[in-house]
């Protein structure tokens, strides 16, 4: 049969079902597939917290989004173009974010009275698509038995029903993938590497990705199929990364360019886990991974490994950086390079463990007793993350610091295509350890010297690192006040406030060590500034291209470096008339810039578990640039040639 093939430029795709559907298996697969076949791409797993959500409740909905484009992209889009629902709670909990005209392709199967009712319908959503008091009337509905044709395709293969049936999602990915023209070689060598132990298993979900494939090219329900191009790359060698596997690629990557070997001391917690998962695999690169019993052993065996002369790291999330803040504080006043990875999720407290935020960048600030100041970093997209954690470990170990990198939850499980670097471009990470006595003991004899591990390079203000056994190196230190050079315990008041006072200037010179801002105004005429931090650089980016679209001038600056902040920061800020500050919290980076540099800063704020959305922020920039200038913002009327304006 032939069909028509149409053109688009990008599409965004949500596979929605219940909790044991494998979703996030079913859109990894297609990521995948969009990935080698060269498209741009952004993704948005979606899970409940619970192992195992009330079956076929709105609150057990699992979901995964990928956007996927023939250019540049920066966010998983704000609603999908394709919703794919595998039951009515999937329909239900996925239908108020559809936009008017998207297609919906939903297994029919459990649309019984149970189902229904458990999904809050009182009726068959699916009963009369065309009444016009149908829920689903502004939509392309096409309602498929997936599940049905499923457990035909697979009946061969001898198994239960309910084990056929776990095929659907397979059934239903090679649908979408003959829908989009994806690749389907990686699926095939995927699904027969996976399920190589149980053939009937590795069989039957072959089967079933192939009939629906089938299905997509011989059915007359799918008229036209669609072909998304590649986008144009730089050349290189690219794979699909998510956050918190570059973030353990460039742990890697760091233990290599310092010579150190890495010590990760973890407590697995959501989402940060997957880090210590990765990292036990890497021992052939040095790597020593230790999951403890608690977060405080966590963090505690990651000090005495850098005491050791380790590159010591420990990951977590938000509560577990509560529960560190008092070794944190060790680490500063012991002065040890520390790397500490928080993987934000929504709270307080336990919260939303499988949800996105921003909300522990006053906890990074400031959440440690005494005057402890700690370098803050945040990568911006997923690939980023491995740049990030070499920025990490580059400030800990040049400064003999803890720093604190702030991902997320979007940035830990959302994906992007990574171009892998050359380790040769790679920056190199000196540790300098001390080899000799540093302090002449008697004017009158210089040539006899001790070891001083308070002594302080002029640059840096970093402290000796000296490896515990180095003949002539013996020092001790710990949690008490240190008095200035000799390192020895030091209650006098002068000096405590001298070394309190050398804490924080070792963090502020960090500042010189940091590239000049990439301000992003085009015009170089925009009187709007949009600054963001951490994984808001997608929206925020996204939003500056459509207010652009319409013709309109805004400028937009991104922070890697919190804490300190970059020395030509202030004098930016103060050449713009606004200042808009778009985070996922109550406002942390606002205060924190107005404390600092007296702006009036703008905040836009939402706390909604998931990234900020595109056209919700263009608005807010729009109306911002409209008081600014006092003009009229209409962002529905794109100016120019689309093609000087790539879609968000």
């Amino acid at each position: 049969m032939s069909k028509q093939v149409k053109q688009l430029d990008r599409v965004i795709i949500r596979f929605a079902g219940d909790s044991g559907d494998g979703m996030q298996l079913t859109g990894d697969r297609f990521t995948q597939e969009s990935a080698a076949f060269g498209n741009d791409l952004v993704t948005l797993p979606n899970f409940p917290a619970e192992i195992r959500a009330p079956q076929g409740t709105l609150p057990g909905v699992s979901s995964f989004q990928v956007h996927f484009a023939d250019h540049d992209i920066l966010t998983a889009g704000d609603a999908p173009d394709v919703l794919v629902a595998m039951n009515p709670a999937a329909l239900r909990a996925n239908l108020p974010d559809l936009p008017r005209g998207a297609t919906i392709i939903v297994d029919t199967h459990d649309f019984g009275g149970r189902n229904l009712t458990k999904a809050g319908y009182d009726s068959d959503p699916l009963a009369d698509l065309e009444s016009p008091g149908s829920p689903l009337a502004d939509f392309a509905v096409h309602p498929v038995d997936l599940t049905g044709m499923t457990v035909g395709a697979v009946k061969q293969f001898g198994l239960s029903r309910k084990d056929a049936a776990r095929a659907k999602n397979m059934f239903a990915l090679g649908l979408l993938s003959w829908m989009y023209g994806r690749p389907t070689d990686s699926t095939e060598a995927f699904l027969a590497k996976r399920f190589a132990k149980v053939p009937a298993i590795r069989d039957a979900n072959l089967a079933a990705f192939s009939a629906g494939w089938s299905f997509g090219e011989t059915t007359e329900t799918f008229a036209v199929r669609y072909e998304v191009k590649p986008a144009p790359m730089a050349p290189g060698t690219y794979r699909n990364i998510t956050g918190n596997l570059a973030l353990s690629y460039g742990l890697v990557a760091a233990g290599v360019q310092s010579g150190l070997p890495v010590f990760l001391g973890s407590y697995p917690i959501t989402p940060a886990s997957d880090i210590l998962h990765e990292l036990s695999k890497h021992k052939a690169f040095g790597v020593t991974t230790f999951q403890a019993e608690d977060e405080i052993s966590g963090v505690g065996s990651a000090i005495g490994a850098s005491f050791a002369g380790h590159l010591g790291v420990t990951t977590t999330s938000g509560p577990g950086v509560a529960l560190k803040s008092e070794a944190i504080g060790l680490a500063v006043m012991t002065e040890l390079p520390l790397v500490v990875i928080d993987v934000q999720r929504g709270g307080p407290s336990t919260g939303l463990p499988t949800k996105t935020e921003q909300a522990d960048l006053l906890q990074a600030m400031f959440g440690r007793n005494g005057e402890a100041p700690v370098p803050v970093v945040a990568p911006r997209s997923p690939g980023d993350c491995f740049d990030a954690a070499l920025e990490a470990t580059r400030i800990a170990v040049t400064y003999r610091t803890p720093v604190i990198l702030l991902s997320d939850g979007y940035l830990a499980n959302g994906s992007e295509p990574w171009r892998i670097p050359d380790v040769e471009d790679l920056p190199r990470i000196d540790p300098g350890f001390a080899t000799e006595p540093n302090h002449v003991v008697s004017p009158d004899d210089p040539d006899t010297r001790d070891f001083w591990p308070y002594l302080r390079d002029e640059d840096t203000l970093a402290r000796p690192w000296a490896v515990p056994g180095t003949p002539g190196l013996e020092h001790r230190i710990g949690g008490l006040e240190k008095g200035e050079g000799h390192g020895n315990i030091s209650y006098d008041p002068a000096n405590h406030d001298r070394m309190v006072r050398t804490r924080q200037a070792k963090v502020d010179r960090i500042a010189a060590s940091l590239p000049p801002l990439e301000v992003d105004d085009p015009s170089g005429a925009a009187s709007v500034l949009v600054i963001g931090w951490g994984s808001t650089y997608g929206p925020i980016g996204a939003g500056v291209r459509r207010v652009r679209r319409a013709g309109h001038r805004v400028a937009q600056v991104h922070l890697r470096h919190l804490n300190p902040f970059p020395d030509d920061l202030g004098e930016i800020l103060r050449g713009y008339d606004k200042v808009l500050v778009a985070e996922m919290n109550l406002g942390q980076l606002s205060l924190l810039l107005r404390a600092r540099y007296l702006v009036d800063a703008v905040g836009y704020n939402h706390v909604r578990g998931l990234p900020l959305k595109a056209a919700e922020l263009a608005e807010a920039i729009g109306a911002l640039v409209a008081e600014a200038e006092g003009v009229e913002v209409d962002l529905s009327a794109p100016a120019g040639d689309p093609a000087d304006h790539p879609e968000d």
